[in-house]
């Protein structure tokens, strides 16, 4: 059986053509700055993204902790959203190996913080006070819709944050997402923040690997971070080459994911018990929760869509992600099914 993955776009397997890069890839030894398609890699992030170095890591959550590490003291306050995914979903890191302090905001639907809860959330300089250092956005935000966090919104944090002499720090793991849905470069959105990670291993459909974007002496600190943490690799360019192939070709064409997840979300919103918490969604993601009318509940139609050959989470809230390996045909199919399931 040919199996339809919606449970995330972290399943998503590496192309033929990254595959071929990867058997192919000149390597060294990256601890020593010695291999060169680690090395392309992270020049080709920092351009794109429009900061002066970069640094491959293996996973989103140590960009994220080798981001809040590098840039705060012990006791240092980080503020950002409470539903976010350094908060909810990177197990404590920043309180467990920092010690530093999170200042958890409400979210707004869209994944934005107001304004003057950010502002009203900067500590004084008070020696009863956790030393307020840095800023965290998520950008597209998970939790929230996968919605994208407009462009002139993260200007205006990152005034607050400059006016303040706070940091800015970017959880960009879909920003080429993000990028796609606002019609904006991804330089663009990366501007106002100090620092930038962003997920290869997601929509990009490399096998692993996160990219941390900032400022040269900022990326040399974070490498010695990244050592701390146990994030040192060798002969690591058989992965980076699946990352540049990423970064060269799937980027261009995440629109078609974002074009696929809106066909099936206009088929689910008519089905009955059916209710839709984002619509239409913004991009790759699709939410929606079954009601007393559907016909089954969640865990049951999880189940009828695996014998149809369909994976998703049987969540009270119901996330379907949409991504390189789930095209047009495959989309039909789970219309289908949901037919079947739900109306039939």
């Amino acid at each position: 059986m040919e199996w339809i993955d919606l449970r995330s776009d972290t399943v998503t397997q590496p192309t033929k053509e990254m595959r071929k890069a990867m058997a192919n890839a000149e390597v060294g030894d990256d601890v020593y700055g010695e291999d060169p398609t680690v090395r392309l890699l992270e020049e080709i992030s920092a351009e794109k993204l429009g900061k002066e170095a970069a640094i491959f890591l293996p996973s989103g959550t140590m960009g994220n902790l080798v981001a809040l590490l590098t840039h705060c003291r012990r006791g240092d306050e980080v503020i950002l959203g409470n539903k976010s995914h350094i908060f909810l979903d990177e197990a404590g890191g920043m309180a467990v190996l920092g010690g530093i302090h999170p200042y958890p905001l409400p979210n707004l639907r869209d994944g934005r913080i107001e304004m003057a809860a950010i502002s009203g959330a900067i500590r004084p300089d008070d020696e009863h006070c956790p030393i307020s250092r840095l800023i965290c956005l998520e950008n597209t935000h998970n939790y929230c819709g996968g919605s994208p966090i407009p462009l002139e919104y993260c200007r205006e944090v990152g005034r607050l944050a400059r006016e303040n002499h706070l940091l800015l720090h970017l959880d960009g793991a879909r920003i080429f997402n993000a990028a796609v849905a606002l019609g904006a470069d991804p330089k663009q959105l990366s501007a106002p923040a100090d620092s930038i990670s962003f997920c290869l291993s997601k929509g990009l459909c490399a096998p692993a690997g996160s990219v941390l974007c900032g400022r040269e002496d900022f990326i040399r600190q974070a490498r010695r971070t990244r050592k701390l943490l146990g994030g040192g690799m060798r002969q690591i360019g058989i992965l980076a080459a699946a990352g540049i192939i990423g970064l060269r070709s799937m980027t261009a064409r995440l629109e078609e994911d974002h074009a696929r997840a809106r066909r099936l979300a206009d088929a689910l919103v008519g089905m009955p018990g059916v209710k839709m918490d984002y619509y239409p969604p913004a991009t790759n993601m699709i939410f929606f929760r079954l009601t007393n009318r559907a016909r089954v509940g969640s865990e049951e139609l999880a189940l009828e869509l695996k014998k149809r050959g369909i994976l998703i989470f049987p969540d009270a809230r119901i996330r379907l992600v949409t991504h390189y390996w789930v095209d047009d045909s495959a989309i039909e199919r789970m219309i289908a099914a949901f037919n079947e399931i739900l109306v039939k």
